[in-house]
């Protein structure tokens, strides 16, 4: 049986769909089903960077520090944003930096996958990899994260509130949002 491929509005056509938000709010999952639902390529920039880098981004991170990873994020994200249009889910710090956040929302459309804290510890109290949550408690942390990064977030042109349900669901929201919206630009 043959999928079937949503039509995605013309003002789409050209322009890469990109997710952010913070770990655990489910970017990379997401942007799987997305860009296959929409027959776009997919691109995850951390798994971008780790290959760029030759080191995965806790190694990066362990050896070189946070700024020098943010530095190589802002690379690996500058080129994929000049290539072939894709979805992309970024790093959760990636739209924090203000030229980065320009280039995305110059180039694509920014969807915040706003998710509540007792969601993201949940999905991220088990998993290794996430350089930021292993300097304390991750709850404590994760909060942290949101003080500072929702208020940023917030300015991403979609928002879509991530529940605790299966990710298709949460996906078809995604597309459904994206065939319905009228750009602030066109």
């Amino acid at each position: 049986m043959k999928k079937e491929i949503i039509n995605f509005p013309h003002w789409l056509q050209g322009k890469f769909i990109i997710l952010v938000g913070l770990m655990g709010a489910g970017k990379t999952k997401l942007g799987r089903i997305v860009s296959s639902t929409l027959d776009l390529p997919f691109i995850d920039t951390d798994s971008e960077i780790e290959k760029a880098a030759g080191y995965t981004i806790q190694e990066i991170f362990d050896e070189y520090g946070e700024k020098y990873f943010r530095e190589g994020e802002g690379r690996v994200i500058n080129r994929i944003l000049s290539e072939k249009p894709a979805v992309v889910a970024t790093g959760g710090g990636s739209y924090m930096n203000a030229e980065i956040r320009n280039e995305m929302n110059k180039n694509g459309i920014v969807i915040w996958l706003r998710a509540d804290l007792d969601l993201l510890v949940k999905r991220t109290q088990n998993r290794t990899g996430r350089p930021l949550l292993n300097t304390g408690d991750t709850k404590t942390i994760l909060s942290q994260l949101i003080e500072e990064r929702y208020p940023v977030y917030a300015g991403a042109e979609l928002i879509v509130d991530v529940k605790d349900e299966p990710a298709a669901k949460t996906a078809n929201r995604i597309i459904e949002l994206l065939i319905n919206h009228k750009p602030k630009e066109i």
